[in-house]
């Protein structure tokens, strides 16, 4: 409860009088606390929402249309951090704010339960020799249940949150009627001739034993590779190469970053657009790019002469020697070749490279496979390599072999981006294995003109996808691991061709729906082939891949949508395909967006989502990373329930957490640390303190009893009402627009600057001192309620918890158990005032000087409180002049002013430092600006000047002098107020007149 100021009375004859006196001031009332207190308030609101269920009842009750947020699924392996936080929470506040809006609100939560990561955790949690004995049922048991135990954790977390959404029904891709569906869209896919099993060169991750996706990977900084320079010698030159020069001991020069391919060459691609020239080196003779000759000069450190040059397609069909064993390695041709690094000729080895690959199938360079599953050189290698890991003994050892033979140029260390492998944090290799693939050339037009019709926030998210989408290969979909959907083929024992038929998948499918993923181990081929294949003569082994994780989560839009049948059996109730909306963090342009769109498109020909928005990463207050060892990791249950020291780190509940996340430009990386939460603590503090004192002075107000028309409205609350307009139009086409930080820009300001500061400051005296059905008070409640409901209803996607504490306070009857089941605010078009706005816009421009004034007076002593004032003013004759004297009754003025008198006067001295100038332009808005002024037949002269305007025509002058003094008369101990009446009432002689009149319900 917060009370009127203290102050000794100076004229009652006994504390008797005073006490009685007190007890006639409208004192505000209200049990909303001060403090948050979330940490036990905010689980008992959550409680309510739950036992009142009402989220259930808005989501399916709601008038308005069904609005699907699909949540992309979090992997199910680790403790929630602060991006968990960011990406939950602004999901929520568009949740929150579609339910208020009317919609029916489709929010299913998910997680990723599949792959290597939750693999790994299980494989590190038990001993080795129970490792060795593990058999493929008993580690997916395992898996399991470590990822529904992290399941569980995580949405406590979530809850804890505040984070409304259908958890009874949550999307876990291990449930098998979700593992059906990935096996009908890959089915689909399958029938549509979009998916193939080749040998390609894919990424390969030794630390893992799989293949991987371009999505799994990651280029940490500063990754430095043994660079070097090979000359192979040419024993066969071309026919063209042999009419232009006649030359011995001569070198095709390569350069690479991965030695330890080398043994794996098979020839030497050159550009046949690019001109190449043979350079001198003591008494061998170079094949170089000859635009690289200068800086290879300097690099060899050796002079390097131009004998001849001519154009790279000379060199097709040379023959060069391998520089460690005795093969051949011919020239070849290839558009991928470049002059921006190395030497111009690139060293190719079909099996470790992408453009190798396609290079050497064109030439038909065959295939060398020197490298295992676990990146070691296997016995093919030779004797020297054999055993070695190729990414360290392996590449040192290849190095070493190429200074002993002489074919060394050059080693330098080389510092590029080179991809780790983002579970294990380890490099991985290129390799070519059997995988299986979707193609994607197969529907990527389709994928790109998809994109053009999707709404993505911010809108370089387009760039990055169509970029992405354009470039990329075919997806490679096999893992060979063991945690994982199946990859539902069976290969033939004699030929090793794989069945794949929409028979087996249909019936694999259907199988899986049943029993579950476990099914293709569990089984023996007998018992999962359809019957059509059981006694057909051929005898099949079971596939032993599995699909890559990003299939599992790209095929939620057929799981958890419906986009499988558009009725699928996994939907809890009617969902749009395509959803509303993804939202997710700016990596997933290359992951989920990415997996779902391709899986989407191949089947059905359209994107899974309306709207894309991505947000950024979060970084520490200096926009670090956030790493254990840096030891900046803020944990989001430390920052709501506080840490070990409540002093260093306190309890600040989920809300805090909650603004910050709407604060923040999410379009990029987003900061936050202890200052950052402190500040936003402050704020919602702001807000909090805002809303009760609104709720306090409601105590006695009933709306239906008490409610004031619209016209009969003071000035300055219809004012307020005006703003209250303006701010309610932006903060909802900030929503509207997901530009949450504007909300939070607004509500703060209107807290904090058009109420605390301003409206609830000149208020206090109508609501404290006033009879308590007085007509100017009643007028003020009215316009508290329509702001206190308005603010309640505006924080609460936001500030959810702040917001249903304040409903449930209220004063009156509320109109609904929930502030969620209120609806959006509905403002009166007859609010919206422009012309009264612009006026207490320029009333509230002189009252700032006025302050500025009164501080100064202050700090001089001559007054304490304001109440002590007396200001005089002189005022130019315009618009000003009659701004202010409109209000020179009632005690109007001396409430903006918060003082006790107020006298219109001429002739005051000049005072540069005190007196207001202000510029009017033609719409009647004012601006203060810091001008000379003198005075001259008592009027105010200002000079021009020292201003600045843009249309002289359009603009004129006006100023107000202001003098402080000291108030006239006596301080009533009711109202605090300096009144020359004191002692005119005979039943009431220690107070002023107006005070007698509230006594008597007239004020």
């Amino acid at each position: 409860m917060t009370s009127a100021p203290k102050a000794k009375p100076e004229n009652l004859t006994s504390p008797a009088e005073l006490s009685e006196y007190k007890d006639t001031v409208n004192l505000p009332q209200t049990d909303f606390s001060m403090r948050a207190n979330a940490i036990i308030r905010e689980p008992e609101i959550q409680k309510f929402w739950q036992e009142q269920g009402i989220f259930e009842d808005l989501s399916h009750n709601n008038k308005g249309d069904v609005f699907t947020l699909h949540d992309g699924p979090p992997y199910a392996n680790g403790t929630l951090h602060m991006g968990h936080a960011l990406n939950k929470v602004l999901k929520d506040i568009i949740n929150r704010y579609k339910l208020l809006r009317g919609y029916k609100v489709r929010y299913v939560l998910g997680w990723d339960c599949h792959g290597l990561p939750i693999e790994l955790k299980v494989l590190q949690n038990i001993k080795a020799e129970e490792r060795a004995n593990l058999t493929p049922l008993q580690l997916r048991k395992k898996a399991k249940e470590f990822a529904l135990q992290t399941i569980n954790e995580q949405a406590t977390g979530f809850k804890r949150w505040g984070v409304w959404g259908d958890y009874e029904n949550a999307y876990y891709t291990l449930k098998p009627e979700y593992e059906a569906a990935q096996i009908g869209v890959f089915g689909r896919m399958t029938l549509k001739g979009y998916i193939y099993r080749g040998l390609k060169p894919v990424y390969w991750s030794p630390s893992s034993h799989t293949a991987l996706a371009e999505a799994e990977l990651e280029y940490p900084e500063n990754h430095v590779s043994r660079s070097i320079y090979v000359a192979f010698p040419v024993t066969n030159p071309s026919e063209k190469l042999k009419a232009i020069a006649d030359l011995t001991n001569l070198h095709a020069v390569i350069w690479t970053t991965t030695p330890w391919t080398i043994p794996a060459n098979l020839g030497i691609s050159a550009n046949p657009h690019l001109s190449y020239s043979i350079v001198a080196a003591g008494d061998k003779n170079y094949i170089v790019a000859t635009e690289l000759v200068e800086k290879l000069a300097a690099t060899f450190e050796e002079a390097l002469e131009v004998k001849y040059t001519f154009k790279g397609d000379v060199l097709e069909g040379a023959i060069a020697k391998h520089p460690i064993v005795d093969r051949p390695s011919p020239i070849v041709l290839g558009d991928h070749v470049t002059a921006e690094s190395g030497t111009g000729l690139v060293h190719t080895a079909p099996n470790h490279g992408q453009d190798d690959f396609i290079v050497g199938k064109k030439y038909n360079l065959g295939m060398i496979s020197l490298v295992d599953d676990r990146g070691i050189f296997n016995e093919d290698a030779g004797a020297d390599l054999a055993g070695l890991s190729v990414l360290k003994e392996g590449n040192a050892k290849v190095v070493e072999i190429l200074t002993a033979n002489g074919t060394l140029i050059k080693e330098e260390a080389y510092n590029h981006k080179y991809p780790y492998d983002w579970r294990t944090k380890k490099p991985v290799i290129v390799r070519a294995t059997e995988q299986w693939f979707a193609s994607v050339d197969g529907f990527r037009e389709e994928a790109l003109k998809s994109i053009k019709e999707v709404n993505w926030i911010p809108a370089i998210g387009e760039n990055r996808i169509t970029s992405m989408v354009q470039e990329r290969s075919d997806w490679c979909i096999s893992r060979q691991r063991t945690w994982g959907v199946p990859i539902p083929v069976f290969y033939d024992e004699e030929t090793n061709e794989p069945l794949l038929t929409e028979d087996t998948v249909d019936h694999i499918q259907e199988l899986i729906r049943e029993h579950g993923s476990d099914v293709w181990w569990e089984r023996e081929v007998e018992e999962l082939l359809p019957e059509s294949y059981k006694n057909n003569g051929r005898k099949y082994r079971k596939g032993t891949d599995t699909m890559d994780v990003w299939f599992d989560s790209g095929s939620s839009w057929a799981g958890v949508l419906g986009g499988e049948s558009h009725n699928s059996r996994t939907v809890p109730y009617a969902m749009n395909y395509p959803a509303d909306m993804y939202l997710e963090g700016s990596d997933q342009h290359r992951g989920w967006f990415q997996s779902s769109l391709l899986t989407s498109v191949a089947t059905n020909g359209y994107a899974p989502y309306k709207t894309v928005l991505t947000h950024g990463f979060v970084l520490d207050e200096k926009g670090q990373k956030m790493s254990k060892s840096l030891g900046n990791i803020v944990d989001p249950m430390v920052v709501i329930n506080g840490g070990k020291d409540q002093k260093k780190e306190p309890p600040y509940g989920a809300d805090v957490i909650r603004l910050w996340a709407a604060s923040v430009d999410y379009n990029g990386d987003v900061p936050i640390g202890k200052t950052i939460l402190a500040q936003m603590s402050d704020v919602s503090r702001k807000i909090r303190n805002t809303a009760r004192f609104l709720l306090s002075n409601l105590f006695d107000f009933q709306p239906a009893e008490h409610l004031v028309p619209y016209a009969d409205l003071t000035e300055s609350d219809r004012y307020i009402l005006h703003r209250l307009a303006e701010v309610t139009k932006d903060i909802t086409e900030a929503y509207k627009k997901f530009q949450f930080s504007r909300f939070f820009q607004v509500i703060q300001n209107f807290c904090t600057v058009d109420l605390s500061n301003f409206y609830l400051d000149i208020a206090k005296d109508r609501l404290y001192i006033s009879a308590p059905n007085a007509a100017r008070r009643r007028s003020c409640q009215t316009v508290l309620m329509y702001c206190l409901e308005t603010i309640a209803k505006a924080i609460a996607p936001v500030l959810a918890h702040t917001a249903e504490d304040i409903w449930q306070h209220l004063p009156y009857p509320a109109p609904t158990k929930s502030v969620f089941q209120s609806g959006w605010f509905i403002v009166d078009p007859e609010w919206h005032k422009p012309e009264l706005a612009a006026k207490w816009n320029r009333l509230r421009i002189v009252r700032n000087r006025v302050n500025r004034v009164l501080e100064t007076k202050r700090q001089e002593k001559l007054i304490g409180s304001s109440l002590e004032a007396k200001i005089k003013i002189e005022v130019s004759p315009d618009k000003l002049q009659q701004d202010l004297k409109s209000l020179n009754e009632n005690h109007q003025l001396e409430d903006l002013f918060i003082c006790s008198q107020v006298e219109f006067v001429t002739g005051l001295p000049v005072n540069p430092i005190d007196d207001l100038i202000v510029l009017v332009d033609e719409h009647e808005k004012i601006f203060p600006l810091e001008a000379d002024v003198t005075s001259e037949n008592s009027k105010i002269i200002f000079d021009p000047s020292r201003t600045k305007p843009s249309d002289n025509d359009k603009y004129r002058f006006e100023g107000v002098r202001i003098v402080v003094e000291k108030a006239d008369g006596e301080k009533c101990p009711r109202c605090y107020n300096y009144s020359t009446h004191i002692g005119e009432s005979a039943e009431h002689p220690h107070i002023c007149d107006r005070c007698v009149s509230a006594l008597a319900g007239t004020f």
